[in-house]
């Protein structure tokens, strides 16, 4: 798999904040491919899902300011398996984009079926991070997701990445539109290129481990 996109550049301010906040080592655990195969749920652990090519290996990149824990590439659908990454008393766990390119469709059923076991049956699930590409906004697939998190009463946070391709007109723009469908919420505002809503999550994501 490819490493990180080209554009992916962290600022000094955002790389030494997110070494200060995961002063533990952030390490990657491993990857499964079926329900049964999840590590046990003996830590509390935080999600992120949204489609292929979102950028949610970008999101977990900037986060623990390393280019490469987690794999990101260009090409939709490279993320096949549940990864975890251990960070203290925390887990980080990337699933499946969905929404999948050049895939053979009984290979999407299952990515669904294990994507949708690991949201509705996992015990140490506390947060769904849903991310959105800023500049399309909720499509059907994000909506579906969103719709049946609030069904189960799984909590989620709404980030929007890829910020920084927009002009500040079109920012304000999107935002409204994606704030209509969340009746209430406030969405993280993401970008891999200058770091801009890293704080936000790690605040996010420091409540949870410190509930713990």
């Amino acid at each position: 798999m490819s490493g990180a996109p080209k554009d992916e550049v962290f600022t000094p301010e955002a790389l030494e904040a997110a070494r200060v906040f995961f002063a533990h080592d952030v390490r990657f655990l491993m990857g499964a491919v079926r329900i049964e195969d999840l590590p046990p749920s003996d830590l509390p652990e935080v999600a992120f899902a949204g489609r292929s090519n979102v950028g949610k290996s970008s999101l977990i990149n900037a986060l623990t300011g390393r280019n490469h824990l987690a794999r990101a590439s260009t090409e939709p659908g490279r993320t096949r398996e549940v990864n975890f990454f251990t960070y203290d008393e925390l887990r980080l766990v990337d699933l499946p984009g969905y929404g999948f390119a050049r895939v053979p469709p009984r290979e999407k059923e299952k990515w669904r079926e294990l994507i949708e076991a690991y949201l509705l049956h996992r015990k140490s699930l506390a947060l769904c991070f849903l991310l959105l590409d800023a500049r399309r906004g909720w499509m059907d697939m994000d909506l579906e997701l969103k719709r049946w998190l609030e069904f189960h009463n799984r909590r989620y946070q709404v980030i929007a990445t890829k910020i920084d391709k927009l002009s500040r007109n079109q920012q304000t723009a999107e935002l409204v539109r994606i704030r209509k469908e969340l009746q209430g919420q406030e969405p993280v505002l993401f970008s891999a290129v200058d770091g801009r809503g890293v704080r936000e999550t790690w605040q996010i994501i420091s409540k949870i481990r410190n509930k713990q």
